[in-house]
């Protein structure tokens, strides 16, 4: 740093521009009288003394008398700590005005619009490790490999964990190998297209963005449960439903969990319309009270507005509208939704499968 850019920090810091031609003409000097100060910078001799003493009170100089006035340079591990104290002030304002940029405070908002992908990718990384129900995730192998340690915990805490991962010639590489799935997600499904980022968590939080290959560069946050059941519809159709399992860590055996009910009936349907007698336990809450719900009981039936599947399981566009199913509980009937319930008794967040008996 030469001279002129000292006397600029100095301004910086809090010096006028007389005190800071001053201080540095004695940094030079050493000890000297006024006269010679005023000489050796741009202070006019009229206006030395007052600048001198001036910078005694800030504890820069000392002044002391030898037949006229003169000053010294004190002792700077006090001014260097003032310096480096404000410098430290700086720093940390530059990184707060920087992360405030970054990342709105997403908790005071429904929606939240960011400019950088990696605001997007921490706040998902976030929610998955938190996440105790479901995690619905659209991410490229790069970024499951990032996610991984995240979905481990959330697989952990017992969410199921549905994947699509997708693998186009743009994104290259390849599928991860089968051991990287184990113990961290319940089913991957591959998708051969450019795809957004998309992260589904709990039925509240959703973290999107577009493919890297995008014109527009934007994030959405939302904490918000139906802006979120908006996405998740988007997630089924497009992401879920027409690629291919790669990978599923759901045994044959029971108890079968099922974080989506539409998945449930479509696989118990032709159970129970073959006569099988199907146990389950339901965890939701009440729809007219919001209180937790928790209850073991029998299906007697299965009820969808898209119409019964004349064989087998019916497709997703069947159970687009409402799906419940009728669980008796200790001599009870209660009528069984799934995300978004309203006319049913019950939200279910997780229905499980215990006991199935065939019938005979």
């Amino acid at each position: 740093m030469n001279t002129a850019e000292l006397r600029t920090a100095l301004e910086e810091a809090g010096l006028s521009q007389y005190q800071a031609e001053a201080y540095n003409a004695l940094l030079q000097l050493g000890a000297a009288s006024a006269t010679e100060i005023a000489d050796a910078c741009t202070v006019p001799t009229a206006r030395i003394y007052d600048v001198l003493r001036d910078l005694e009170g800030k504890g820069y100089i000392e002044t002391y008398e030898q037949d006229s006035l003169h000053a010294r340079a004190r002792d700077p591990n006090e001014v260097l700590a003032d310096l480096r104290e404000r410098a430290t002030m700086l720093t940390e304002a530059a990184e707060e005005i920087e992360e405030r940029w970054q990342e709105p405070a997403v908790d005071t908002h429904k929606v939240s619009i960011v400019k950088r992908f990696d605001t997007v990718f921490e706040r998902a990384r976030g929610l998955i490790s938190e996440a105790e129900n479901e995690v619905q995730l659209a991410v490229t192998p790069a970024q499951f490999e990032k996610l991984r340690p995240a979905l481990r915990r959330a697989f952990d805490n017992g969410a199921i964990i549905k994947l699509s991962i997708h693998t186009d010639e743009a994104d290259g590489g390849p599928i991860p190998s089968v051991s990287r799935f184990d113990g961290v997600v319940t089913e991957v499904r591959n998708r051969t297209l450019p795809t957004p980022f998309v992260a589904l968590v709990d039925r509240t939080n959703t973290c999107f963005a577009p493919h890297a290959h995008s014109l527009n560069q934007y994030g959405v946050l939302v904490d918000d449960y139906t802006l979120t059941y908006v996405f998740h519809w988007y997630f089924l159709t497009c992401l879920w439903e027409v690629w291919d399992t790669v990978y599923s860590s759901r045994s044959a055996s029971l108890p079968l969990d099922y974080a989506d009910i539409r998945q449930c009936v479509r696989e118990i349907e032709p159970l129970l319309n073959d006569g099988a007698r199907i146990r389950v336990a339901v965890d939701g809450f009440d729809t007219e009270t919001g209180e937790p719900m928790s209850f073991v009981g029998h299906v007697t039936d299965v009820h969808y507005s898209g119409g019964t599947a004349s064989s087998g399981a019916p497709a997703l566009s069947q159970l687009a509208g409402q799906v419940s199913l009728t669980v008796i509980s200790e001599g009870e009937a209660y009528s069984v939704g799934g995300w978004g319930a309203v006319l049913e008794d019950v939200e279910a967040t997780r229905i499980t499968v215990r006991e199935m008996t065939e019938a005979r």
